[in-house]
């Protein structure tokens, strides 16, 4: 989908413009509650200047930093947790503005080797920049410039935080409705230079365009499964590409670079005509690298009918695939969504081939709040109601354990399973900001 239909439909929607479309969906006191919530958890995880969270800090990076959370989960600026955020439209112009100037600021320029022996090839962005201003580009180290990198993560940073980078200013373009800010130097390159240096760090297939790993050469797929090893073709890494190139092009039209912004539709078209031949398992379902850990991937099959990144005929079995998925009970629980289904497990022991975590826990089988707006939007298309039933359990959810009762309440949580009870990290940005502004898109869609 073009990026200016999909800010056109309403991802920058109003509060009261979701409420007036939204009847057909959700209840005004659903939508109440929701974008109330959003606003609640936005402003916890708000770190003003010169503040210390968790012992980490003070902020001297100048302005407000917005961190995964609240409480004292995550006390760093996360790029990709702050960029997928942005549109639930909560987040203001000038937060906006630093953050992206920040992550720029923070680009690498030239190949850096560090002293786990991974490699910053140029354009590399961080995952997160601490609040005293270090970048740290690998998972598991939340400070400590000098210890980050090794085998555990991969030889390349996070392959996914180059596209939210592109994200961060496709948004702020819309905030704003002005594109003069590409022609800003940071560290004598132009930040539209810095842009389209992202864009190419990322390994691809030079046919497709498709994101690719080897085990020798691996970067995370995307962070919200980053203990998980893939190699090979990357299905959501893929889509971020796709999304990231049309909204290179929007940036480009608007900003007066039309044979350019044709340079990245053409790159769009490219991934998007490779997606299934490469990932689809021809039951509905994308698989999620074509190497280890190629189980099938929920969050990016939902992911990729929100984008529009498939063609129309191919979007239809996706769609019913999740609804069926979702009647059977194998990846929703109370409303939120599990990264492989139930019966396509890799192992007793482990939904994925290859991860890190224990099972039921985290990214190895615990349920997520982040994508179910993802899914509610796929699945709309196919049975509204069960769209509707689905973010009717969420939000029930999320009431019971409203963290603004008090401190033994923590909704929204970054994950959660039965098993154990088990919670992890409460007052959780992407847990409502990511719903919120998918259900906007329902209320106006379907």
């Amino acid at each position: 989908m073009d990026i200016a239909r999909m800010i056109l439909i309403g991802l920058f929607c109003s509060a009261p413009c979701f409420a007036q479309e939204s009847r057909a969906f959700l209840a005004n006191e659903q939508v109440e509650f929701l974008a109330g919530l959003a606003q609640a958890v936005v402003e916890a995880s708000r770190v003003p200047p010169n503040a210390v969270v968790a012992g980490e800090g003070p902020n001297s990076t100048g302005n407000t930093l917005i961190r995964p959370g609240g409480r004292g989960a995550y006390p760093a600026f996360w790029i990709r947790d702050y960029a997928m955020s942005l549109d639930a439209g909560i987040i203001s112009a000038e937060e906006q503005r630093h953050a992206l100037l920040l992550t720029a600021r923070n680009q690498v320029d030239t190949s850096i080797i560090l002293p786990s022996g991974s490699l910053l090839p140029p354009g590399s962005i961080p995952d997160h920049i601490s609040f005293t201003g270090k970048p740290i580009f690998f998972p598991g180290v939340l400070s400590d410039y000098m210890a980050q990198g090794g085998p555990r993560w991969g030889l390349l940073p996070c392959l996914d935080d180059q596209f939210y980078f592109i994200h961060m200013a496709a948004q702020f373009a819309d905030q704003t409705k002005n594109t003069e800010f590409l022609k800003e130097a940071v560290r004598g390159k132009t930040l539209l230079h810095r842009l389209e240096a992202a864009y190419a760090m990322p390994p691809s297939q030079p046919d497709t365009g498709l994101v690719c790993a080897t085990e020798s050469v691996r970067g995370v797929n995307f962070g919200f499964f980053d203990c998980v090893v893939h190699t090979g073709n990357l299905f959501f890494c893929s889509l971020l590409k796709f999304q990231a190139a049309q909204e290179l092009a929007y940036l480009l039209e608007a900003s007066g670079g039309k044979e350019q912004a044709q340079h990245y539709r053409d790159e769009a078209a490219r991934i998007s005509n490779a997606l299934a031949p490469t990932f689809a398992l021809g039951n509905g379902w994308y698989r999620a690298s074509t190497g280890q850990s190629a189980q099938p991937d929920v969050w990016g099959t939902a992911f990729a009918v929100y984008i529009g990144a498939l063609p129309a005929d191919l979007e239809k079995p996706s769609c019913q695939t999740l609804a069926d998925a979702l009647r059977q009970g194998s990846i929703a629980w109370k409303g939120a969504i599990r990264h492989v289904p139930m019966d396509a497990d890799f192992s007793e022991t482990s939904a994925w081939e290859k991860c890190l975590a224990k099972k039921d826990t985290y990214q190895n089988g615990a349920y997520w709040n982040t994508p179910i707006g993802w899914v509610c939007y796929a699945v709309a298309k196919t049975d509204f109601a069960q769209a509707r039933e689905l973010a009717n359990a969420y939000i029930e959810q999320l009431r019971a354990d409203d963290f603004r009762k008090g401190d033994a309440f923590g909704s929204p949580w970054e994950c959660m399973h039965e098993k154990d009870n088990h919670r992890q990290n409460p007052v959780y940005m992407a847990s409502v900001t990511l719903p919120l502004a998918a259900f906007r898109r329902i209320a106006i869609e379907h």
